[in-house]
């Protein structure tokens, strides 16, 4: 499996030194169900766009990003990847399979408590199964 990483699909080279969206992230991600607010469709580099893995939308507003669910939150949305059969996820994991390297992109404000940080812990998990 390729190297996961997570970054923020706003983070681009605004701050000084950083890399430019893209130049070192391998295979671009986005894992959440909307479309982040703002961004332009053509600037976006993103290889893929997967909904599908993303927590439903009741999960999602349960969360509302309170840090005080974070932990319940992990484990109701690790438990709806195990019980989906959503092609996306299976997607996931052939595309982490077949890269050198995978950056799952999200838009939370928040990150280190969000979707795309809980879904590579469960890839993780996946992985040391395997």
């Amino acid at each position: 499996m390729a190297e996961v990483y997570v970054r923020r699909v706003y983070e681009t080279a605004a701050a000084e030194g950083a890399d430019p969206a893209g130049s070192n992230d391998g295979l671009r991600v986005l894992v959440d169900r909307l479309w982040p607010r703002g961004l332009a469709r053509d600037n976006a580099r993103i290889d893929h766009w997967l909904r599908g893995v993303a927590p439903s939308d009741d999960l999602r507003r349960w969360f509302g990003h309170d840090p005080e669910r974070w932990q319940e939150f992990q484990a109701r949305y690790h438990a709806e990847l195990r019980a989906s059969a959503h092609p996306d996820l299976a997607l996931l994991r052939r595309l982490a399979a077949e890269q050198g390297r995978v950056t799952l992109l999200f838009a939370a404000r928040d990150e280190t408590r969000n979707n795309a940080v809980a879904l590579k812990a469960f890839l993780d998990t996946l992985r040391g199964a395997v």
